[in-house]
């Protein structure tokens, strides 16, 4: 029919109606998405695997093996303490003292037969005078201090850092010995030294 025009989008012809503004969007409509999917809940990219980095085990300064097995332990018996682990020659004569100070026998009853061993009792037994400490410690540094690198590594693992040791206790002690017993890679574990209560792990 004569005057009337083509049909355009709703809304583009001047004469329509206006639009209610009651009916429009006051915000954008979202393109639809999975249901459920809000910014909440939707998958998450996996999170990688956390670093080990434990201060007090980092601070032993273990070598590989020794290091992972304090990480199973601790993992196991968050409660542990660790007393000690790699030392250089001067802590290790400090600590072998801390023991001889109580028996003048510990370093022949704890280590396993060597040249240093024997150098090292046979320093206290020619001094029957040291009886601090300090004392012994300082006798038998002067006695590491001439020994070769293999005769140290012989002595103690923790001279190469490849030993730990535990604070000992009462409570679920068996549980813990038992876990210890079964760390990957243990050479040994004794939780005796020299008749004194000691627990040390070796790799």
């Amino acid at each position: 029919m004569a005057g009337l025009r083509n049909p355009g989008p709703f809304g583009a012809d001047p004469t329509a109606l206006p639009v209610d503004p009651g009916t429009l969007a006051r915000i954008a409509t979202p393109l639809p998405g999975p249901i459920g999917a809000t910014p909440d809940t939707a998958p998450q990219a996996p999170q990688a695997a956390q670093p080990l980095n434990d201060p007090d085990i980092e601070a032993l300064n273990l070598g590989d093996v020794a290091r992972k097995a304090a990480y199973s332990l601790k993992k196991a018996h968050p409660s542990l303490t660790f007393t000690s682990g790699r030392r250089d020659k001067s802590q290790q004569a400090s600590a072998m003292a801390s023991n001889v100070v109580n028996s003048r026998n510990w370093i022949e009853e704890t280590y396993v037969p060597s040249v240093l061993r024997t150098r090292c009792q046979d320093w206290v037994d020619r001094h029957p005078e040291k009886k601090t400490q300090a004392e012994i410690a300082e006798g038998l540094l002067a006695v590491f201090e001439s020994a070769s690198d293999s005769e140290l590594s012989k002595l103690s693992k923790h001279l190469s850092g490849e030993a730990f040791d535990v604070q000992p206790v009462t409570a679920n002690a068996d549980a813990i010995k038992k876990t210890i017993r079964a760390l990957e890679g243990l050479d040994k574990f004794l939780d005796k030294e020299g008749g004194l209560v000691r627990w040390h792990a070796q790799f």
